[in-house]
């Protein structure tokens, strides 16, 4: 069996930044033993599968070791891949998800990803990050999956040195960290070692956590965010009612088969 495979670097305009996804168009559902094996063999923090369900979609994610709810960035390469190499003729993609329905359109040269808010409620700061981390954050919040931490500067996120063995074990899939950013509105990052994932570059889902926190202490419903990872990312936010709008650009990097 062939199957086609695409690599997209997602939140980026250039190769070799934002964060790369693995992009599988099927005709069928493959076992789930096989898209978990293929995930591990891409060795990339999300491979995406997509079948054609009804005027749209069915979408699914899968990390080197687990499934997971949502995953922004493998949408938005997966949409990519929809529109740039499958000749796509709509404007806006629909995809059907454990999260729900997750649409993504084009606006010129941006896709725009539209996705279900999640506004994180203030929580006791576990005793476990206190430990995993080398700076206390100034507040302690959680969404429906993820903690997310705030710190007073740009410069405290990116002196942050986790010990992920620790942050493994914190009961959440992940952990993202926040700051007001110098020349954006404001920045973060995304440590997920519980699912497999150290450090991930760019991270769409985090965004449907921090666009309605940030949009709630700015005081404004359009922001411009940028994650800090070696690679960088650059996402285009928009707060509309209870969905979060998360705007990004792709580029293609690879497209093959897989053989299996």
């Amino acid at each position: 069996m062939n199957i086609p495979f695409y690599q997209v670097d997602a939140f980026t305009d250039r190769l070799f930044g934002g964060n790369p996804a693995g992009v599988c168009p099927l005709e069928q559902w493959l076992p789930e033993e096989t898209m978990q094996q293929i995930a591990m063999e891409n060795n990339l923090s999300e491979t995406a599968f997509f079948v054609e369900q009804g005027e749209g979609f069915y979408i699914r994610w899968f990390t080197p070791i687990v499934e997971v709810n949502l995953c922004g960035h493998a949408t938005l390469a997966s949409a990519h891949v929809l529109y740039s190499e499958m000749e796509y003729p709509g404007k806006v993609i629909s995809f059907e998800s454990r999260s729900g329905r997750l649409n993504v359109r084009r606006e010129g040269d941006l896709l725009i990803l539209d996705f279900p808010a999640n506004k994180p409620q203030h929580t006791v700061l576990p005793e476990d990050f206190v430990q995993a981390l080398n700076i206390t954050p100034i507040q302690s919040l959680r969404g429906t999956e993820d903690y997310l931490l705030l710190y007073r500067t740009q410069q405290e996120v990116e002196a942050l040195i986790p010990d992920f063995r620790k942050l493994e074990k914190v009961d959440a899939r992940a952990v993202i960290v926040t700051a007001p950013g110098d020349k954006t509105d404001f920045v973060s990052r995304f440590f997920a070692p519980h699912v497999g994932i150290d450090e991930d570059p760019v991270t769409g889902s985090a965004h449907t956590v921090l666009i309605p926190f940030w949009a709630e202490k700015l005081g404004k419903n359009k922001m411009k965010a940028l994650q800090l990872s070696r690679r960088g990312g650059t996402l285009f936010c928009h707060m509309r009612g209870d969905r979060a709008e998360i705007g990004g650009k792709a580029v293609t990097f690879l497209k093959g088969e897989i053989v299996i």
